[in-house]
């Protein structure tokens, strides 16, 4: 039996704050890829990125569910589960 995201009721229908990685605009810096919060909106680089903002964003807050913000992307990650999800 395939494992299930216990934390679907913490996806609520966000749009991103910015145009980028919060805190890399704030800083001056880059970022790979970003990611979106699912429970407050919270736009942060991803693992990939050298200050890997978005788990630093789960980490403080504790919101549990982001998904891929790039283009021809429509997956998320659930950090408690640690289960990938499809978006449509």
């Amino acid at each position: 039996m395939a494992a299930k995201c216990t934390h679907l009721d913490h996806i609520h229908n966000v749009h991103p704050k910015t145009n980028g990685c919060e805190e890399c605009l704030k800083m001056g810096d880059t970022w790979v890829h970003l990611r979106l919060c699912m429970e407050c909106g919270h736009v942060g680089c991803c693992d990939s990125s050298k200050n890997k903002h978005a788990t630093k964003h789960f980490h403080t807050t504790h919101h549990p569910i982001m998904r891929s913000i790039e283009p021809g992307e429509d997956w998320g990650w659930c950090f408690v589960d640690q289960l990938e999800l499809m978006f449509k």
